[in-house]
Formats: C-alpha cells, structure tokens, sequence
C-alpha cells in the first residue's frame, strides 16, 4: 500500500486559519497568555491610528527568545497538545500567536533577545505567500522595511520580546475612523481587565498590564468581600478528579450597589449575559458567564434576569484541558460527564439563592432569622394547572383593616383589588426590564420621605387598632418587613398618637 505527502498549501491555509473566530479582545488575550509564559512582569499593549498604516504592538520584559526559539515559536502547530507543560503554561495547541495574530492582521513581527543576547527578529507576512522561490512558507529576517522604529523598544532592554501587527485589514475596515479605534481600545481594556484579573489584582500582582501607556484595573467579576452579598462560599473541591475547585457567589442586588458599583458589577457584556460559571486555568479567565449545558429536564438553564446575580468561579488545571474540551480560542469548556452531578447540585444551590435575592430586591434574610415576626407580603403567588397568578393578600394587616372599616365601600374595594390583580401589566413589565436591563423600581426607592411615612403611619394603625399590637410590638415587626426595614429611622418615629 503506498503513501502520499500532502502538504497543505500554504496561502490557502493560513487564509482559512484566519477565520477561527477570534475577536480583537480575545486575540490580545493571547498573546498576554505567551508573555505570562515568558515570565514576564509587565506587558504593554499599545494601538496606534494612522489610518491605513495602523498598527498594533505588545512588549513584554519576559524571559525572550534566541533565534532557533523564535524560529520554533513562528512555527505553526509548534507543540505537540498532548505533551506536559509546566503548570504555569496558558498555551496548548502552538497555534495562539500565529492564528490570534493571523485573524487580525496580515503581517506579524516579532523581535526578542534573551538576558545577554542580541535581538533576532522573524516576519510572517501573508501579502508575500507564494512569491518566493523555493519557500512555500517564506519565514522573513527582520521588520518590513520602514517599520524599524516600531520595534525600538527592545534596544532599551535587557531582555524581552516585542509582537507586531501591521497591515490590520481585520480592524481598520472601510468607515474605521480614530473614533472606532479608541472604542476598541476601551473593548479590549475591558476584556483584559476580566480575563486577567486574578493576575492583576491584590497588592502583590503577578503581572502588570498596561494599555496605551495606563495600568489596567482588574475587573472583579465576585465582588469578592463586598458585605451585601448574600452567599460567598468557601472553596469547595470537586470529587472523582484532581485539581478543580468551586466557589459559589450572589452579589448583592443593585439596590445595595452604589451607582458606580452598579456599573462596575454589570462587566463588560452586562448582568445577564455575565452570570453562571466563569471557568479559569491557572487564574487565567477562560469562559465567561456560561451554565455550561447544566439544567433540569433535559433543558439547558438559560441566562435571565431572576438569576443575574448568580456567579461561579470555577478552576481547572492546566492538565484538563482534553477532558474539559478547551478549544483553541480558549472561549469554550465542558465539563466531565462524572462531574456534573456535583456542578449542578452546587450550581441550583447558587441559583436559587440568587432568585430569592433578587424577588425581594436584596432583602434575604430568612437563614439568619431576622424575618421572624415580620408581616406577610402584600402579594401572594399562586400556581395551578393554568399557570402562575399573582394576589393581594386580603389578610395582609392594611388590606384587613381597611375592609373591616370600609362598610357599604368594602365590596367596591375588593372589585378595586380584583381589577388591579387581573391587569398587573406584566407583559410590559418584562418588556421594560428587557430593555431598560434593570428591574422596575420598586420598595419605595427615591420616593419623597412624605410618602413613606404616610404609608409607615396607615400600617401603624392598623397594627396597633386592628391587630392590637403594642406600639413597640409594631415598631418591631415593621422594622422587619421589606421594603419598610430600610428606612428604621421613620419606623422608630412612629407614635400612636399620630395614628389617631
């Protein structure tokens, strides 16, 4: 039986590597990935306008190449994905730089010196595949002519390596105007941000990443230590495996985030899409706000407002990345048949915490006990056959009161209760939030304090004259009951002899 070579064509293949899918974020992560391998302490992206002639660059102060290393770091498909690495390594198919760089741009440089050495520099340059005699995959010496200076940075260095793209037919497209570029400049801070916060963070940081000239600020996806945080759990170790761990977060409810922490918590793609499990490999952020296929009755969970302020930090090792099916982009994962069971008891636990703080907007105090003898709320839910419907609660304290007294109006009130009841507009409520990407605004929030201590005195009577309550006794159970439990300096004004 005979065997054939069939090489791929070059010009034809490097095209078709082009369209893996990376974006402009995703692709500078990568190449972040090769410098964090390097040993590098700091790294500086920079993204220079000039029109056609745009042009990207990364400096790193890591350990650098010799020329026979960059010539094996140029190579595609350089490292075999089966092969051990260390355990600090981001990399796995020896395609990151060459592919990330590739989707982006249509010449890449690299220049590099070791600590002692001097600088060696190769180009691929896509423009010239197949118009060189004798190279089908024509590897050149040095920048292109006229880009010289844009490698200066590493003649004042000791040691480190510089990546170039040039041509940038991927990013300056037709219409991009510096306008454009400074907004994908804020796009990729933003992702940075996330994908290597854990890196970036804490005052003895790994790495020091900077965009432009400026020290990017890690995005911390848990608000890890924030005190209106209903659940941060320890760190939980996953069974029948080595090496992943879980941690379970709810963040708190916007209305307990000051307007610039509401911004900050949302991420870069906003509450909903940032929710589920974010999946690291060593710190290294690799998925972002996925359930990763878990659910219940054979449906995946989706993404949705009840469950926004669900989020799970989950840790793989690097050694994981066949069984976990990391793919080359580095923006997908799932996780073992045999570990699921255990994700997803872990994960509806998280979800269903977040759901009860998001209802009650925050509120959730039912674990520690400080809801005891508070009043019922004022809407009930009932589920049937038909559907889920929504109640006002006639033995809620106000509601009863004012039917006790209401005589010849009380079967007008409860047609009134009834219509209200039957033209909730909940439709236009989901529509609203949908839109608005914020829930309605509820529990009194930014209501003139008139108002409040209206309502807080009505309660008040009602308490004390219909349900015969001491006037402490109802100062006590209306210091418990949501939305009244925020405003604890009106409560304790109450005095019987205002209710009369």
């Amino acid at each position: 039986m005979g065997v054939r070579n069939a090489p791929p064509h070059a010009g034809s293949m490097l095209e078709s590597l082009r369209g893996l899918g990376y974006a402009p974020t995703t692709a500078l992560a990568d190449l972040v990935d090769n410098s964090i391998a390097a040993r590098a302490h700091e790294v500086g992206i920079r993204l220079e306008w000039k029109g056609a002639e745009s042009w990207v660059r990364i400096v790193d102060d890591g350990d650098g190449m010799d020329d026979a290393a960059l010539e094996e770091g140029m190579r595609l498909g350089a490292r075999d994905p089966r092969a051990d690495r260390a355990i600090s390594d981001l990399g796995r198919f020896g395609l990151g730089m060459k592919t990330a760089s590739f989707s982006q741009a249509r010449r890449l440089t690299v220049a590099s010196r070791c600590k002692g050495g001097s600088i060696v520099c190769l180009r691929w340059d896509l423009d010239l595949i197949g118009q060189e005699p004798g190279a089908d995959w024509p590897l050149f010496e040095g920048p292109a002519p006229g880009s010289e200076h844009l490698l200066e940075p590493l003649n004042r260095m000791e040691h480190g390596t510089v990546v170039l793209w040039e041509t940038l037919d991927r990013i300056v497209t037709d219409g991009f105007t510096a306008n454009d570029m400074i907004e994908l400049a804020d796009r990729v801070e933003a992702h940075i941000a996330m994908t290597f916060h854990r890196l970036i963070d804490g005052p003895h940081p790994e790495i020091r990443l900077l965009l432009n000239g400026r020290a990017v600020k890690p995005w911390d996806p848990f608000l890890v230590g924030h005190p209106g945080k209903a659940l941060e759990s320890p760190d939980y170790r996953i069974l029948h495996t080595t090496g992943v761990t879980i941690q379970c977060h709810v963040l708190p409810h916007r209305d307990m985030l000051k307007p610039a922490e509401q911004k900050a918590a949302a991420g870069p793609s906003g509450w909903i899409q940032q929710e589920g499990f974010y999946v690291y490999r060593n710190r290294r952020l690799l998925l972002a706000g996925s359930w990763l296929g878990l659910g219940d009755g054979g449906k995946s969970w989706p993404r949705d407002e009840a469950h926004r302020l669900a989020r799970i930090r989950l840790d793989i090792p690097n050694s994981a990345d066949a069984e976990w099916k990391i793919n080359v982009l580095k923006s997908a994962a799932s996780p073992p048949v045999r570990l699921r069971p255990q994700l997803h008891r872990l994960a509806s636990e998280t979800r269903a915490t977040a759901r009860r703080v998001f209802a009650h907007r925050g509120h959730v105090t039912e674990a520690s006990g400080s809801r005891l003898n508070a009043l019922a709320d004022a809407w009930q839910v009932r589920r049937s056959s038909q559907g889920t419907s929504y109640r006002i609660a006639r033995d809620h304290d106000l509601v009863a009161s004012i039917l006790d007294r209401a005589a010849p109006l009380k079967a007008d009130i409860l047609a009134l209760l009834r219509l209200i009841e039957e033209t909730v507009p909940v439709q236009r409520i989901w529509l609203d939030t949908a839109e608005d990407k914020e829930i309605p605004r509820t529990g009194f929030v930014g209501a003139p304090e008139a108002e409040i201590r209206d309502t807080l005195s009505s309660m008040f009577e009602a308490l004390v004259r219909h349900r015969g309550l001491s006037p402490d006794e109802a100062r006590e159970r209306l210091g418990r009951t949501p939305p009244f439990d925020r405003y604890l300096n009106l409560v304790a004004a109450l005095d019987p002899k205002e209710s009369t």
